[in-house]
């Protein structure tokens, strides 16, 4: 019998409570934007943050399901504006002896970077930095930069102005293909600019953050060890972190949750040599994209590929607990699995993959058989036998 109310967000299962705190840094749209999970010392009166974080993204929700937004925002906003996401905002961050590995998080397309708070929150409760971005190259169903005012005068900060860029389609004069691709590329460098930046907070360089919380970045400096860094992303995101392997040398392996693989160049596949996770679900994959996957086995022997059966492409997002009934209906946000069930599968194959490639010491390779698709509601590879194209 399917879960039919809305759910919630679960904790995170690791040892660590978390906190999270939003960072903006750079005057452009050429900046950076994120999200960022970490281990940290609980508050007793710590908020909890709303899990949309502001009005303008229950509408750009709506453009990106080509809704009405005058119609369907407000909708959106009765049915999602009292969800929360357990963690504890601008919390202090909580140091220790060894330093923590680095997960760089790159979302689908429409979402942003609260969608997938749940995978966050189960990573930083394990030990692990999350920097979940929130890309401008418009896949995002909305996003905004901060904009100086060309008349500012002697004191900038008081002369910013938001400019948000909404979610775009693809042009009626260009090919898919081609828009996705050039999208793919920036995504890709804002994965690397994130990792850039966490470098330079390590190393003790002040960063200004627009957003004024009362997270100080500069707590992170020693504490973020760069020798152990993942780029791990969902759908298009998926793309984005097999090319951002591919770009950076210091990224360690990539996880690619449901990856949607069309944007990908076939000049890619040959060049990626290091591990690459790819957990899929049961209703997106096509043959085809199966067979792209299967290419970088060939270059990368411990890349693996896994499906969890009854899951549907949301299942690896959060509206898979927060839609209710109607919602689930209308989108498809929840398959016949479980969305804790589901939740775990994926969090546990990441947790035994990271271990492996990042050689950490945790015990997290009690769940090694989910890597060769071994377990209840996992099988190896796809259960595509033919192509659903």
């Amino acid at each position: 019998m399917g879960v039919t109310q809305s759910l919630g967000l679960p904790h995170g299962k690791g040892a660590y409570p978390v906190g999270c705190t939003d960072v903006m840094v750079g005057r452009a749209s050429q900046g950076l934007f994120f999200r960022l999970f970490y281990p940290c010392i609980p508050q007793d009166e710590a908020e909890q943050p709303s899990w949309i974080p502001r009005y303008e993204y229950y509408s750009g929700l709506a453009d990106y399901m080509s809704l009405n937004r005058k119609l369907f925002a407000p909708l959106l906003s009765v049915t999602f504006g009292s969800c929360r996401i357990p963690v504890n905002w601008d919390a202090p961050f909580r140091p220790r002896s060894h330093k923590y590995p680095l997960i760089i998080f790159s979302h689908g397309l429409g979402a942003f970077r609260t969608v997938y708070s749940a995978i966050c929150v189960e990573m930083a409760s394990r030990g692990f930095l999350v920097m979940a971005l929130e890309h401008r190259d418009r896949s995002a169903s909305a996003t905004y930069f901060y904009k100086l005012d060309p008349e500012a005068s002697d004191f900038p900060e008081t002369q910013m102005h938001e400019e948000w860029l909404t979610y775009r389609g693809v042009p009626k004069d260009q090919k898919e293909f081609r828009f996705r691709k050039q999208q793919l590329h920036q995504r890709a460098n804002e994965c690397i600019r994130g990792l850039k930046l966490i470098r330079s907070i390590n190393s003790g360089k002040a960063v200004v953050n627009l957003l004024h919380t009362d997270f100080d970045l500069s707590v992170l400096k020693d504490n973020v060890d760069l020798t152990k860094v993942v780029v791990m992303g969902h759908s298009f995101g998926g793309a984005t972190a097999v090319l951002a392997l591919v770009k950076e040398a210091q990224f360690k392996c990539a996880i690619a949750l449901d990856a949607w693989m069309f944007p990908l160049e076939n000049s890619v596949y040959p060049k990626v040599t290091k591990p690459v996770l790819f957990i899929n679900t049961e209703s997106f994959q096509t043959a085809e994209s199966v067979a792209k996957m299967k290419k970088i086995t060939t270059t990368s022997s411990e890349t693996k590929i896994i499906t969890i059966l009854g899951s549907v492409h949301q299942s690896q997002t959060d509206f898979t607990f927060f839609a209710g009934n109607l919602v689930n209906r209308v989108f498809r946000t929840r398959g016949t699995i479980d969305p804790y069930e589901g939740l775990n599968i994926t969090n546990r194959a990441a947790l035994a993959f990271l271990q492996k490639h990042l050689q950490l010491k945790e015990d997290f390779d009690q769940w090694d058989n989910l890597l060769e698709g071994i377990g209840d509601l996992v099988v190896p590879d796809s259960p595509l036998t033919k192509s659903s194209l």
